[in-house]
């Protein structure tokens, strides 16, 4: 049978985007009509991976970062075989298809991603780049190669304005990310126009500097200077590869290509008309002819490709059955069968020792417990490891070769940072964590957010955590981060008052596969706190009680967390000696709280008692919702000040005195 020229599979993509973008009279037709050529010959030539299972582990990682072009992806999916039927292409952008606006991981059987806000695309396929090569590094042996795969990545102009795309591109070359391909859209054209008066950057010599390798001036719609470029690519193995393509927007349509009008709106009833004739589509709406659909067809060259690795695996496993364990293991997202055993050993060993020590402290001696229990661990600190506390003994950086080499110094680099260690987590095979300031938690939020929307499983780490720090003044000091932070569905935020609370927040984080975590850590030392065995398990539903009076019933709950429980702790003791009885209730993570029965909830905020005050070194509107109308928050909601950090907890009213104050204020 004789293959359908190469403008005619690229054009089935092209109307298929054009169809679906007409029928939900919204979205870009724009990027699918100017990329399809450059898709066809990566996916028909290049691309391995196997639309039966789409979680083959060895399979190429294609990620669209310029994520509005989604409609390409789509129909790429479609014709390739995935379980993304007609009729889903058919319901582009509408309530619960499985075509969203942007891709969507969770909901898209083949996207590898979510994407949308331009430049994280190519952060998290920096770090799908960087996960190949440490699994490499680990489980490949002489005669045995089970990690060796691609990952490709189309980007636009959008995504190399995004100050993230020079954070993770400049590591990707730092870190010699041969397997990394990624395709510029060079059409020179926006949502607002021609980019010429906003976007005028040497892009290739950017990239050179970088340390990439910058192949230049394709032609996006000539498939053998394509197919040269991807040749030219795969030969270099040190260095990333950027094939700058020249493309026209839109192209095909003989009034709208090249313009900003096809960028993000359909191409109108009659213009698509006119592109059908340009293009000699004959073809009616959604109509792709038999012999591009079974050009497209990918499904037995998938999973042959699979089988193919599938025999090399087992071979493999007879050769190394340790290693091959392993490595089926992380790539399921499961821990070590001892680990929750090992954890709560762990938690029980710090209850009972009580160390007095500033909770990033406790945080690195968590680190230290179980890195060597977790060989999928992986991550860094953004310029900060001294500080975060994120450093353990023995740790191989990833610019080594060695075969644990899991340690990412990142630079200043916070938002990178973040969206590379989603990339990591998608890949499958790591549990990454990053680590900066709480202050800074700011450069790096759109990126908690998306591995909270993804959802990855990805801890971060944030020190320095109030005024408390000190010296460093209102730069440094967080305020309404804290709050911020609680406010993304999905996500974790641990804040713990002693170095038990620190380890079981790392125990469970690791533990917790449906999103991310936030765990945010003192600079200062925090006292220790005397618990039952029973309230020690508490501590993991996010909120529990830590004191009640010995022989009286209780008339106010003091709730703290962080190296304010103390204060809670102490300020009822003062309470008790002036006749007034408080319970102390610890509230280091308030979304697992909320997820407990409300009869636990119930057991430990009981709704009869109304005279409530939360203390905590941030602002104070989230807590209203603890504290009730009759309650207090003793907080803060202005910026601090330079000064030792005992001074500025003094100044801005965290003294038990202060708390004594609220609580006696409720009577």
């Amino acid at each position: 049978m004789t293959r359908p020229a190469r403008r005619d599979l690229a054009n089935a993509v092209r109307f298929l985007a054009i169809d679906a973008v007409e029928a939900a009279k919204s979205g870009h037709p724009g990027m699918p009509m100017g990329m399809a050529d450059i898709a066809e010959v990566l996916w028909n030539d290049h691309y391995r991976h196997n639309p039966r299972n789409p979680q083959w582990p060895d399979r190429d990682r294609f990620v669209l970062s310029n994520g509005h072009g989604s409609m390409l992806h789509y129909a790429l999916l479609h014709l390739a075989g995935y379980d993304l039927p007609l009729d889903e292409i058919k319901r582009f952008r509408q309530l619960h298809s499985k075509t969203a606006g942007h891709p969507e991981r969770h909901i898209t059987p083949g996207i590898e991603t979510t994407t949308g806000p331009l430049g994280q695309g190519i952060a998290n396929a920096v770090g799908m780049a960087l996960a190949e090569r440490l699994l490499a590094q680990r489980f490949n042996r002489d005669g045995h190669t089970v990690v060796d795969h691609y990952t490709w990545c189309f980007m636009g102009d959008g995504c190399l304005m995004e100050g993230i795309s020079h954070e993770v591109c400049s590591l990707a070359g730092t870190w010699g990310l041969g397997k990394l391909i990624a395709f510029w859209d060079d059409n020179g054209i926006s949502i607002d126009g021609e980019v010429q008066g906003w976007f005028t950057d040497d892009t290739a010599k950017r990239f050179e500097a970088y340390g990439w390798q910058v192949i230049k001036n394709v032609d996006g719609h000539d498939p053998e200077e394509i197919q040269q470029a991807i040749a030219t690519a795969k030969a270099e193995t040190q260095r990333p590869t950027l094939i700058c393509c020249r493309t026209h927007i839109g192209f095909g349509s003989p009034n709208k290509q090249g313009k900003e009008s096809s960028h993000g709106a359909p191409l109108g009833k009659d213009e698509v008309a006119l592109t059908r004739e340009a293009l000699k589509w004959p073809h009616a709406s959604f109509e792709v002819p038999a012999d591009l659909r079974d050009a497209w067809n990918a499904k037995a060259r998938g999973a042959d490709l699979e089988s193919n690795w599938n025999a090399r695996f087992a071979a493999y496993a007879k050769a190394h059955p340790e290693l091959a364990a392993e490595f089926e293991r992380r790539m399921k997202g499961e821990l070590p069968a001892d680990f929750a055993e090992a954890a709560r050993e762990y938690v029980a060993k710090l209850q009972a020792e009580g160390p007095v020590v500033a909770s990033r402290k406790a945080s690195q001696m968590a680190i230290e417990t179980f890195a060597p229990r977790l060989p999928e661990l992986v991550g860094g600190s953004a310029d900060l490891a001294h500080s975060n506390l994120t450093t353990w003994k023995g740790q191989k950086a990833v610019t080594t070769t060695d075969v644990d080499a899991r340690y990412v110094h990142y630079g200043v680099r916070e938002f990178g940072m973040t969206a590379i260690g989603s990339g990591l987590a998608l890949h499958g095979g790591f549990i990454p964590f990053d680590a900066t300031f709480l202050v800074f938690s700011d450069y790096a939020r759109n990126a908690v957010r998306m591995s909270a929307l993804l959802p990855v499983r990805s801890i971060h780490v944030y020190t320095h955590d109030s005024i408390g720090l000190g010296e460093d003044g209102p730069t440094h000091q967080p305020v309404e981060h804290l709050a911020s932070l609680r406010l993304i569905p999905n996500h974790d935020v641990w804040r713990p008052g002693d170095a038990v609370e620190s380890a079981m927040s790392w125990a469970c984080a690791l533990q917790r596969v449906e999103g991310p975590s936030s765990l945010v850590f003192s600079r200062q030392n925090l006292a220790h706190q005397q618990r039952t065995a029973e309230q020690v398990a508490d501590i993991a539903r996010g909120g529990y009680v830590l004191s009640d009076p010995a022989s009286a019933k209780f008339e106010v709950i003091l709730v703290g967390t962080g190296s304010e429980l103390e204060l809670a702790r102490l300020a009822a003791v003062k309470l008790a000696e002036e006749g007034i009885q408080a319970r102390v209730v610890s509230m280091p993570c308030f979304e697992a709280f909320k997820r407990q029965p409300l009869e636990y909830r119930e057991g430990v905020l009981p709704s009869w008692c109304r005279k409530r005050v939360v203390v905590e070194a941030g602002s104070t509107e989230h807590w209203r919702v603890i504290a009730g109308l009759d309650g207090a928050v003793v907080g803060i909601d202005r910026f601090g000040e330079s000064a030792p950090g005992d001074t500025l907890m003094k100044r801005f009213g965290f003294t038990v005195e202060n708390v004594v104050a609220a609580a006696k204020a409720l009577r």
